[in-house]
This record gives C-alpha cells, structure tokens and sequence, in this order.
C-alpha cells in the first residue's frame, strides 16, 4: 500500500510542478507582449521582467536535472525553448526602434538548435563541461547584449 500513495503523491508533485513551470512561463509571456495584461487588456513588452522569468526557469533546470520525470523535463524543456526564441524575436523589434541593426532577428532560427550537439560547439570558448549549462550560456549571452 505505501508504495501506491508514493505514486499518488509523485503524480501531485508532477502536476504541482508543471503548474509552478507554467505558471512562471506564462509571466514571461506576459511581459513578452504575447498575453494581454489583465488590468490594461493592452500587450505590455518588459523585456527585463521577461528575462527574469526566463533566468528563473533556467536556474530551476539546472538545480533539478536529473530529478525530473521525463514529463516535467519535456515541459520545461518545451517551456524555455519558446520564450527564449519569444525573448529573441521581442528583443530584435525592440533594437531597430533604437536605432541598433535591423537584422537582429535573425539569431532567432538558430535558437531551436540548442538542445542539440550543435551548442557545445558554439559555445566552447565559456569552457562548460555540460552541453545543457553551455547552450544556456550562450542564450544569455546574445539575449543580454
């Protein structure tokens, strides 16, 4: 019997925990103008806001790798994914109204690569030993510039 609510409560901590990804994702769209804010009806892009978000959830990724059922690491994973390309095409609007490149976009079909091999090699000179840690790196690096 123990071992039956041992799955009733790890299936509770899976959905509390997608519902705490969710939720922090769905801030981080607030302020990357893709959900309207709710006393204002009107989309709002706070870029710093957004990226705060966006830290949080990659510092929950790293902190709990390999403690995630596959469920939740897809989730996050899928979550993180999205509003970095968000974050990039958002920042790339913002630069030409700066008065910065108008090509700045174009990072962005490059940023579904990360997950793959194909970051560690972008991001070698940040001498990480883990691909994960360096694709990250190299998000936060062209998003913070």
């Amino acid at each position: 019997m123990p071992e039956v609510q041992k799955t009733v409560q790890t299936g509770e901590l899976t959905q509390r925990f997608i519902e705490f990804v969710m939720m922090h994702a769905q801030n981080a769209a607030l302020f990357l103008g893709q959900i309207p804010n709710p006393k204002t009806g009107e989309a709002e892009i706070n870029l710093d806001l957004a990226r705060m978000f966006i830290d949080q959830l990659e510092m929950i990724q790293e902190k709990t790798r390999g403690n995630l059922t596959n469920e939740e690491t897809m989730v996050l994973r899928n979550a993180l994914s999205n509003l970095q390309m968000t974050f990039v095409e958002a920042s790339g609007a913002a630069q030409p109204q700066r008065g910065s490149q108008p090509e700045a976009s174009q990072p962005a079909p490059s940023q579904p690569e990360q997950p793959t091999s194909s970051a560690p090699e972008q991001s070698a000179p940040l001498a990480s030993s883990e691909s994960e840690t360096e694709s990250r790196k190299k998000f936060t690096k062209s998003y913070g510039s």
